[in-house]
Formats: C-alpha cells, structure tokens, sequence
C-alpha cells in the first residue's frame, strides 16, 4: 500500500469530522500521549514512557529539535511530493520505519502482531523486536509483503547469536539491527519504583523460548536444583509461554517439566545481552550473516567511524529514546556531528525524539536517511490496536507531506540544511 499524501489524508480527518466523528487516535502528539496514559497500566506506562534518571535525556531529545528552525519558501510550484527512498535494499514510501520496542504485551495482548498488522497497513517497515512477545516467525507473517527488519541483542551465548541471526533470515529479515547501548538496563526509576521488570515475569521474552538453542539451555538449567530466590512467573505469563508453545509444538513445552517456566525466566535474565559485547564481536558479524548489518546506539563520530570500518553496512544514531544513560547527548546533536564525520555516503538513520511528521523533515534536513518512530506508534496500540498503530503512521507521513509542500522541498534529496536555520 503507498502511503496517502497529506491533503489525502488531512481530508479524511476533516470529512469524518464533518459528520460528527473524531479520529480515535489523535492527530497531536502531546494529546495522543495523554489519552495513552489514560488507557495504560502504571507498569505499562512506566515501561513506554519512562526515561533513565530523572529523564534528562528523554528532555534533552525533544528540546534539540527546538534548536531548529525550517524556513520555507514562497512562490515555488511544488504540487507533489515524493517521499519514496531505499535503505540498504528496502524500499520506503516514505522515509519512517517502526523502531523495535519491547514488552509490548503491557500495552495490548498480541502486542507484535498488531504493531506489524498496523505497519503493514501503512506500508511501513517494522524492525522486529528481539523482546518481543511472540515469535519472530509470526509476526513476519504478519507483515505480509511489507519488509521487515530484526533487532538483535547480543547474548553471552554466541550459539544463541547465530541461532536468532539464522531464524531472522529464515523468515525474510531484510536487514539485521545490532543494539549497541542496553548491555545492561539502565537505571530506570519509574520502572524500579513498582517494582516491574516485564522480563522477570515472562514477558517480552517469545524469541528465546522459541528458539531451539534457548530451549536447550534451560532443560539443562532445569534439571539442575534450584537456589535462591527465585522471580514470579505470573498466570499471564504463562498464557504467553503456552502460546508459544503452540506455535512451535515440537519446542519449549513439548516435554513440560514444573520448572521449564521459570528456568526460562531465570536463563534469559542471565545471558539475554552481554556486558562485554565489544568491537571484536561486531567484527565476527560478516561472516555470520548474508543480510545488511546496521549498529543501533552509535552517538560519537569516532564510534561511527569505527562501525563502518568494520564492515557494516549502516548505522543508526540513538540513545534509547532516553531509557539508558541519563544526561546524555540529545540524539539529534549527535545525528549532526556523526554525518559530519562520515560523509554524504554512508547510511545512517535516526532514532530517539521523533514524534512528528516536522521532526522527520527536520532530521532529514540535518542528516539522517529514514527515521526510527518509537513511543508514538505505543501510544497508537494502547488507543485502537493495529488501527491505530496504522493510524499514527499515517499522521506522522501525513504531516510530513505537508510540511514539504509548504515548504517548497518536492523529494527527500532537497531536504538538506539549507532549508534550516539555527533558532535565535
């Protein structure tokens, strides 16, 4: 499906309004957060919304954009726009992708499979989550024909790597995404404060316990007397895991032991990322996979640099969304700094502070080459499922169609920063 151009889509809104309705998902982003929290849990909530610390940095990435000015310009015959571009062999409609978000389960039950039904809809790329809470296999299903791409952790256990990089490309993956920045979680107060961890209780965790290698690691652990405390495996999590189970009959419940649940739980919390994950490992990824390799949490030039040394293919210029490390650089600062360091040439992608279609214009114009929609697309799913994941998209495309058209930029090429100008 080709996303509807912003007049197309402004209509709808308007013609709707006219007989009375009004969209189900706002078309604002300071509303549509608002009415997420209404409809979400605290722990919910919590897990979307929260930043490390005291959340500076979540601040430091909406108020970097505040530091730019689009200027547009008059008389200029611009009737059409074209929003299409292509990103290491996947083809865009318009210059967004669904960055991968965890523990989606919190905000709505099958919580994968909605976002991809929801990206599909809109014809947008979904970067598939490694925690995410189903399988990876179904919800690549349920993107249909639309690309998708997959996030990976690193674990501390490099069958496991080679294990998910095989499922990934097995179900039509078109690019590998390597999260570079959570070796550890960050200190997440919101989080700490309830007491939540998703993961303790089983959610967020479908790539493992559908994975061959993960499986056999905790049949091992299983049979191993258990010691020490031990985390809860709540009634909800357990559907999930025989969910599961019945997606793949020949895996994690096959052979169903009392402590397989909570031995997954348990295993994952162990060897899910590895805090040593270095420069060494990235240079193995070559020859470990076919597909596009892009690094996920690069903010210094010299990082980036170094990425693509290695051989990879692409970076993306993140810092979580603000979850990991508190009073960070703004990514958006960073997205300067590294396209000045690696040239016009090299692929690199935004992500960390988009909330609409202007900020993507303005991304666009300082450097990045498509950009990564988080937390809204969250906000969409907790309001109207799948719809409203679509829904999002669609507004946030929508304005930036428009945006370009009022400002006299006809294709994503003359989205550069002449069209800028640094606030006063």
């Amino acid at each position: 499906m080709v996303l509807q151009s912003g007049r197309t889509r402004q209509g709808i809104v308007y013609r709707q309004g006219a007989l009375g309705r009004r969209p189900a998902v706002p078309t604002d982003a300071a509303e549509l957060e608002r009415r997420a929290r209404r409809r979400m849990s605290a722990a919910a909530w919590a897990y979307v919304a929260g930043g490390a610390g005291e959340g500076a940095t979540v601040r430091h990435n909406r108020a970097a954009f505040d530091r730019w000015r689009l200027v547009p310009r008059m008389l200029h015959g611009v009737t059409t726009r074209d929003l299409r571009t292509e990103v290491l062999g996947t083809r865009l409609d318009a210059p967004v992708l669904l960055a991968p978000v965890g523990a989606g389960a919190l905000v709505r039950r099958d919580s994968d499979v909605l976002i991809a039904r929801g990206a599909a809809a809109a014809g947008t790329p979904y970067i598939l989550s490694n925690q995410g809470c189903s399988p990876m296999e179904r919800t690549a299903r349920a993107m249909g024909r639309t690309p998708f791409w997959y996030q990976l952790y690193w674990s501390t256990d490099e069958r496991l790597v080679d294990s998910l990089i095989g499922r990934a490309e097995a179900c039509g993956a078109q690019a590998l995404v390597v999260t570079l920045d959570t070796t550890m979680l960050g200190w997440r107060p919101q989080d700490l404060n309830l007491g939540s961890l998703p993961f303790a209780r089983g959610q967020g965790i479908a790539q493992y316990t559908s994975d061959p290698r993960f499986m056999e690691i905790v049949r091992e652990r299983s049979q191993q007397p258990a010691t020490g405390p031990r985390p809860p495996v709540t009634l909800g999590a357990l559907r999930t895991l025989v969910s599961i189970a019945r997606e793949h009959p020949g895996g994690f419940l096959a052979n169903l032991r009392s402590r397989e649940p909570r031995a997954a739980v348990e295993t994952f919390l162990d060897i899910y990322s590895n805090p040593g994950l270095s420069w060494a490992h990235i240079e193995t990824l070559r020859g470990r996979t076919r597909l596009p390799i892009l690094l996920k949490g690069i903010l210094h030039p010299a990082d980036a640099r170094r990425a693509l040394s290695a051989g990879v293919d692409g970076i993306i210029v993140s810092n979580h969304g603000g979850r990991q490390v508190d009073r960070t650089i703004a990514a958006l600062d960073a997205l300067v700094q590294v396209r000045d360091a690696v040239g016009t040439a090299a692929t690199v992608l935004f992500d960390s502070g988009i909330r609409t279609g202007a900020d993507v214009a303005l991304a666009m114009a300082l450097g990045a080459d498509a950009c990564l929609l988080g937390r809204p697309h969250l906000y969409g799913l907790a309001l109207a499922g799948a719809d409203g994941v679509r829904q999002v998209i669609e507004n946030v495309v929508a304005e930036l169609d428009l945006t370009m058209g009022l400002a006299g930029v006809a294709n994503l090429a003359e989205l550069t920063p002449a069209v800028l100008q640094p606030a006063p």
